[in-house]
């Protein structure tokens, strides 16, 4: 392992002996040993790996300067987090990030611990616990002709600890404290307990339990900007005099939740009041999650386990909407059979979202409870009339008639208020209620054999050639709910959707073992798609063992979500519907794109309010810019990446240095388009259907980008060791947006800041046990685009600092750290929560047992 500080990314080791620089043969020796698996599927020096790889074993992980491995990944190189929540962040590499990634894989030892109705994991809900971790390995970019659908920009692999290797007894106790200065709520704590046990009982059976309990106030999201800025600006309505405000952390004040209104002669953009985030929900965070894991060895190399993962969880959580995880279950059962040539692995993941509820359509409906639309807009009406009447100015008259049409509206944090929030999020329905109701399962079976390791040796000795051969069977089941769900096939049985595929990897040495070749190639099949092949081949040259350049080509395929392809959600008028002609013929072949009727109502309403026209007038001047949506039914997303890098040890073995570069193309981007079907079919009246909210149905569907978009980027870790223990390091990562062909704005948004950078000091034994490690990180400004809110994510400059101490006779570890330490709160994406400064003490006693 790359166990000295040479290698630190700001990560000391938790054991005073490794904290010594060793000599530099020592030190190559470990350089070269250090072993990887994720990128090749087979154990492999990480110097020689054919893609970029980053590594986080235990050690550094302990004494970094964030509180957890999770938020410890977050400054390895070309790593982009998401923070939705405290407990929730979200990882991305190279470009095209969104708050539920379904283009980056989640692992652990093997295992795919997503939530299967969204593909994608709940982020840290089901993973182990600090104390389990081996290591950590993130594989930037493509990676599915090894691992197949989803591994589009990456994946990281979390290993955990095996109880014959590691066992003992070890607590941690991690408590913190955020909202420091906070105006909207007092400092909150943080509590995060954890256990783990392992023990052999002779030499063929061991087993090991991990238990975590995490509890604290999460971050809030309360930003205020309005999306709408422009809605009335013919008329001189901006800022705070604008009467179709659209904050975002406002719910219940958006398109859907908006009306053209002719009041005066004029056409005023109206929308319902909304409530915000904070007045919605409930942010306390609590996550209860344990593994069970049972081992069998029949000798020293050939292994069986069985293992038992669960958890329990409270959190705030993000897709297209933002959502109340309440009484959040996740589970799974795995085999997984391991000898020298062969790796069995079968899993079963369920999940149940309890007591969830849809934020958005919580403060919709609490609105509409009260006063339903019609109504409110009418009242709203009447009383704008009655205040111009009396000589009122407009601004003032637009604010007496909201607060008339508002009269009798729930006030938060009121007994009332509190018994609505309970009585919406158990109807399943988002029109009318705000729960989310979804039960589904995951069974997956994958192997692995490698013939030339054991049964083909001969082949090998005779050919050079290491053959690997692998496949796959997944199916996903869900529980047709009738909100988010329903079965088009077969109506009242469960859904289920998957795909099956198998691979083969060969490898060769030339040159005197210095120039290294392998190529993949895997062939997957969807349920309802052709089968897809995807190659990659890479070529490793390495002049000497300290310096190794690499050369890659992938083509990668990603088949749609369940949630993308068989979704069926009503939510507050607009129906999200899933792009499988199962789902929605008869819908894309008919509707209007929203940005052409967006344009159309607001050229009307310019028209009008401006040049003096009818309403008719202004819709017959202007209908000509009404288009039909161009898009159709889904296909598989695909990208096309190259990519070229170089590691290597320099100055007697002190310097470490990591480059890559890459360059990538994707086509049939999976996205949403908003489109419209009028409530009429006399064709010679759609500019009128058009013209209004009400003479339209509202659909966003999934569907293909027409545009082929190229991107590039490129990255370097820099680790210089200066002295025994003192160390610097850094890395910095460049992303850009090359060009799209057509640019016709469906393709997926980029939303990846230009550049990330992170630089460490670090010193694992300053003193008598006494060790530091500080991180600063710089992000650049970027735009970011979703559906729930489009703008600018300010530049992120913040500092990361631990101080920790070591008693090696008591094995205790003790730190005291701090993240965001100067508390200058900063958003990662446009519409999530603010985040603070986070300031922690941690524990860990560890008594390890021969």
């Amino acid at each position: 392992m790359l166990n000295s500080t040479l290698l630190w990314l700001g990560f000391a080791s938790t054991h005073v002996a490794g904290d010594t620089i060793p000599s530099p043969d020592t030190l190559r020796s470990r350089e070269l040993a250090e072993v990887v698996v994720s990128a090749s599927r087979v154990p492999e020096s990480i110097l020689r790996s054919p893609v970029s790889i980053e590594v986080l074993d235990a050690r550094r992980i302990r004494l970094s300067a964030q509180p957890s491995y999770f938020d410890a990944i977050e400054n390895l190189k070309g790593v982009q987090v998401l923070t939705s929540s405290l407990g929730f962040k979200v990882y991305n590499t190279r470009g095209f990030a969104n708050t539920t990634n379904v283009r980056f894989v989640q692992l652990v030892d093997g295992r795919d611990n997503q939530a299967p109705h969204i593909g994608a994991p709940i982020a840290s809900a089901l993973a182990p616990s600090d104390l389990d971790i081996q290591r950590v390995e993130v594989v930037p970019g493509v990676a599915s002709a090894l691992y197949g659908m989803n591994a589009l920009n990456g994946l990281v692999n979390i290993i955990t600890r095996n109880p014959f290797d590691s066992p003992g007894l070890s607590i941690g106790q991690k408590t913190g404290l955020n909202h420091v200065a906070d105006v909207s709520v007092s400092a909150q704590l943080y509590s995060h307990t954890s256990l783990r046990y392992a023990q052999r009982i002779g030499n063929r059976f061991a087993f090991k339990v991990n238990l975590v309990y995490q509890r604290g106030y999460d971050w809030i999201a309360a930003n205020s900007m309005d999306l709408n800025p422009t809605g009335n600006s013919s008329l001189g309505l901006l800022g705070a005099d604008n009467p179709a405000l659209d904050p975002v952390n406002s719910y219940g004040n958006e398109s859907a939740n908006r009306r053209t209104l002719t009041l005066g002669g004029k056409r005023y953009s109206i929308a319902r009041t909304g409530y915000y985030e904070s007045q919605v929900t409930d942010y306390r965070l609590l996550n209860l999650r344990g593994d069970l894991s049972l081992h069998y060895r029949f000798n020293p190399t050939t292994e069986i386990a069985y293992t038992y993962q669960g958890a329990t969880l409270n959190n705030v959580y993000q897709r297209t909407n933002r959502f109340r995880l309440e009484n959040y279950a996740l589970d799974q059962h795995s085999l997984t059979f391991t000898s020298p040539s062969v790796q069995i692995r079968a899993y079963r993941s369920r999940e149940d979202t309890g007591d969830s509820y849809n934020i958005r359509s919580m403060a919709e409906n609490i609105d509409k409870s009260f006063k339903s639309d019609n109504q409110w807009f009418a009242d709203f009406t009447s009383q704008f009339n009655t205040d111009t009447k009396a000589d009122m100015t407009v601004p003032d008259a637009l604010r007496d008639a909201r607060s008339f049409a508002d009269r009798g509206r729930p006030v938060p944090g009121t007994a009332a208020f509190n018994t609505l929030i309970s009585t919406l999020r158990a109807i399943n329905n988002w029109d009318i209620g705000a729960a989310l109701q979804v039960k589904s399962w995951l069974y997956h079976t994958e192997g692995q054999w490698e013939p030339t390791k054991v049964l083909w040796k001969n082949f090998r000795q005779q050919t050079g050639i290491d053959l690997l051969m692998g496949f796959d069977f997944r199916r996903y089941v869900v529980f047709p709910d009738g909100n988010y769900f329903i079965n088009p096939t077969n109506p009242g049985h469960n859904l289920v959707y998957g795909k099956e595929g198998g691979f083969v990897q060969a490898s060769r040495n030339f040159l005197d073992d210095r120039l290294k070749v392998t190529g993949s190639l895997r062939l997957d099949k969807n349920t309802y798609f052709d089968p897809r092949l995807n190659p990659r081949l890479a070529l490793v040259y390495s002049p000497t063992e300290s310096h190794n350049l690499r050369l890659s080509y992938q083509n990668g395929y990603r088949f749609p979500s369940l949630f993308e392809a068989f979704s069926n959600v009503n939510s507050g008028g607009v129906k999200r519907v899933g792009g499988l002609p199962i789902m929605s013929k008869g819908i894309y072949e008919n509707t209007y794109l929203v940005t052409s009727i967006n344009t159309f109502q607001a050229a009307i309403t310019t028209d009008v309010n401006t040049n003096g026209l009818s309403t008719s007038q202004a819709i017959q001047k202007n209908k000509g810019l009404l288009k039909a949506s161009p898009y159709t039914y889904l296909k598989p997303e695909q990208i096309n990446s190259f990519e070229i890098g170089y590691k290597g040890l320099w100055f007697a073995q002190r310097l470490y240095v990591d480059v890559d570069f890459y360059y990538s193309a994707y086509r049939n981007f999976i996205a949403q388009v908003n489109a419209n079907l009028p409530k009429g079919s006399n064709s010679d009246s759609l500019a009128y259907y058009f013209s209004t909210s009400t003479m339209q149905d509202r659909y966003r569907l999934w569907t293909n980008s027409q545009t082929r978009v190229y991107n590039y980027g490129a990255s370097a870790a820099l680790r210089y060791s200066l002295t025994t223990n003192w160390a610097l390091g850094g890395n910095a990562s460049f992303a850009k947006l090359d060009r799209a062909e057509n640019g016709d704005g469906l393709e997926s948004a980029f939303n990846t800041p230009q550049w990330i950078t992170n630089l460490t000091v670090t010193n694992g034994n300053l003193w008598n046990g006494i060790g530091f490690s500080i991180n600063y990180k710089y992000q650049r400004s970027f735009l970011w685009q979703s559906e729930l809110a489009t703008g600018t994510v300010p530049a992120i400059n913040t500092v990361d600092a631990q101080l920790s101490y070591q008693l090696r006779k008591a094995c205790v570890l003790v730190k005291i750290g701090g993240t965001n330490l100067f508390n200058q709160p900063y958003y990662t994406f446009i519409g999530g929560p603010a985040v603070g400064g986070f300031y922690y003490t941690n524990l860990i006693w560890e008594l390890p047992r021969k």
